[in-house]
C-alpha cells in the first residue's frame, strides 16, 4: 500500500509542475507505433528469405504482418544468424503478429518465407 501512495503522490507532484504522466496504455500505444514504424516492406517471391536484418531498440520482438496480394495468409520463421535452423513457423494474417520474442538488440536474422498457395503473391511488413 506504501508503494502505492508513494507513487500517487509523486504523479501529483508531477502534475502540480505541470509534467504530463502518460497512462501504461498510452505508453504500449507509443511504443508500438514506433516499432510498427520503423517496419520495411518486403514481397514474397522476390528472394528465399528477408534479410538479412539487424534488431534494433525500436521493439523488443519481431513482429510481421501481410498488406497486400491474393494470398489469404503466409507463413514465416526466424533464422538467427547464429542458429541451424529457424525457431517456428508462424502463419501470418493481416494483423500484426510476433514471430520471435525478446530479441536482443544487434541481432542479425533472416526471415524464411512462404504463402497458402505456391504462385500466390503476397507483400509483407516485418517490424524488428
Amino acid at each position: 500500500m506504501t508503494d502505492r501512495l508513494s507513487r500517487a503522490a509523486l504523479v501529483a507532484v508531477l502534475a502540480v509542475l505541470g509534467f504530463v504522466v502518460p497512462a501504461p496504455a498510452a505508453v504500449a500505444a507509443t511504443a508500438a507505433t514506433s516499432c510498427y514504424g520503423g517496419a520495411v516492406t518486403v514481397h514474397y517471391g522476390e528472394v528465399r528469405d528477408f534479410g538479412p536484418y539487424v534488431t534494433t531498440s525500436r521493439c523488443t520482438d519481431i513482429n510481421m504482418r501481410m498488406t497486400g496480394g491474393d494470398a489469404d495468409f503466409g507463413w514465416a520463421c526466424v533464422q538467427f544468424a547464429r542458429a541451424d535452423g529457424c525457431n517456428y513457423w508462424t502463419k501470418i494474417g493481416r494483423s500484426w503478429t510476433t514471430i520471435a520474442t525478446d530479441v536482443l538488440n544487434g541481432t542479425k536474422f533472416t526471415v524464411p518465407n512462404g504463402v497458402d498457395l505456391e504462385g500466390s503473391s503476397a507483400t509483407f511488413q516485418i517490424a524488428f
